[in-house]
């Protein structure tokens, strides 16, 4: 395995860093440190410097929030992914507030959750489904004008995949259900983002709820 993504993973219980560790390392990633506390967290990140940090929440000595917090505050060269079970506003606030670049929920898949992490180490803001919900609905309340309609408008092949992305699905189950090659659905999706003027695949289903093309709701 050649450039595998490195990451660090910090989570309080063993048995489910072990249970995330395995399917990470399934494919093209590889845990270089685990940690059970915050504290030990930021000092794996700092010593291994690895590509993504996956963080749980609620951890002793430091939360995910404030080892995030403290990775930014040290212009740390890592992507922060933060992996919980909590989906209340608070914490989604003071987590991206906190420079984290990702939001997912433990209910998700594991494919879910790989994507989220390459999703990060390529720059981009992965959030789970359900939290990008809860920003829609709460830009949309704080009454901003909806965005004018795109010219030129995507292709029905591109807003097949859009609704596809908008329920969360990787790139290889969108392949799978429309019958065409993941490449394709790359493609799709990178004429997507720039006809959406969007650098993620949350920022495009975002825009496109905004637009009425999708509904987070399914």
């Amino acid at each position: 395995m050649s450039n595998p993504i490195r990451v660090v993973l910090a989570d309080d219980h063993a048995v489910v860093r072990k249970g995330i560790r395995d399917f990470l390392e399934a494919g093209d990633i590889v845990v270089v440190a685990e940690a059970a506390d915050g504290d030990a967290a930021l000092e794996a990140i700092r010593s291994e410097r690895p590509d993504v940090a996956v963080l749980d929440i609620q951890m002793p000595h430091r939360t995910g929030i404030e080892v995030t917090r403290a990775v930014r505050d040290e212009s740390l060269p890592v992507g922060v992914l933060v992996l919980t079970a909590y989906d209340d506003d608070p914490y989604v606030q003071a987590v991206l507030q906190a420079g984290a670049n990702g939001y997912v929920l433990k209910n998700a898949s594991s494919d879910e959750i790989v994507q989220a992490v390459h999703t990060v180490y390529e720059g981009q803001m992965a959030l789970d489904p359900t939290i990008a919900s809860k920003i829609v609905a709460r830009w949309m309340s704080a009454g901003q004008a909806p965005p004018q309609p795109l010219e030129p408008h995507p292709s029905p092949r591109e807003m097949d995949v859009l609704r596809l992305v908008a329920r969360g699905m990787t790139n290889k189950a969108i392949a799978a259900q429309l019958k065409i090659s993941e490449r394709t659905v790359q493609g799709h999706i990178a004429s997507l983002f720039s006809k959406l003027g969007v650098n993620s695949r949350t920022e495009a289903v975002v825009r496109a709820a905004q637009l009425g093309w999708v509904s987070l709701d399914e």
